[in-house]
């Protein structure tokens, strides 16, 4: 072991030792005969089966122009974003719309509107699936024209 930590860093030059090696797989092959456990000739790899990072969602509730650039930084990192503009003035979330969706196309995500002054930004490692829009306009169409308490 020591003279491979050696070799590896280039201060020995290695010797096939081949007749070592195969006495000692014949040991170990004996020994574990012996335990009545079959040796496997080669050794597997292990692979980790969560690639996948875990990803954060930020939630941002800008109340004036100056937040919006925190959001662009948290899109920037990678980061999927909502954005909830109902304690802005009209103009505000305007602009704050303007500026961000800007920033998303600049980084090739995508941005869609959730509901009324809500907005999802997602950078382009993140994908989105649906919209929410054609549910909302479904749930409309289920629902009678007419209203209960209106006077027939």
């Amino acid at each position: 072991m020591f003279s491979k930590v050696l070799s590896f860093l280039g201060l020995v030059d290695e010797e096939p030792r081949q007749e070592n090696r195969e006495e000692e797989h014949e040991e170990q092959a004996h020994q574990a005969q012996s335990d009545g456990v079959v040796p496997l000739k080669r050794q597997g790899t292990v692979v980790s089966l969560h690639t996948q990072k875990q990803v954060r969602v930020y939630l941002a509730e800008p109340e004036k122009y100056d937040d919006a650039q925190a959001i662009a930084d948290h899109l920037r990192n990678r980061r999927p974003v909502v954005v909830n503009l109902h304690k802005t003035s009209h103009e505000t979330a305007k602009r704050i719309v303007d500026f961000i969706s800007g920033c998303t196309y600049a980084l090739n995500g995508t941005m869609q509107k959730l509901g009324y002054n809500i907005f999802l930004c997602a950078p382009e490692n993140v994908d989105i699936q649906g919209t929410i829009s054609d549910l909302i306009s479904e749930q409309q169409q289920e629902q009678p024209t007419h209203n209960k308490f209106q006077s027939r």
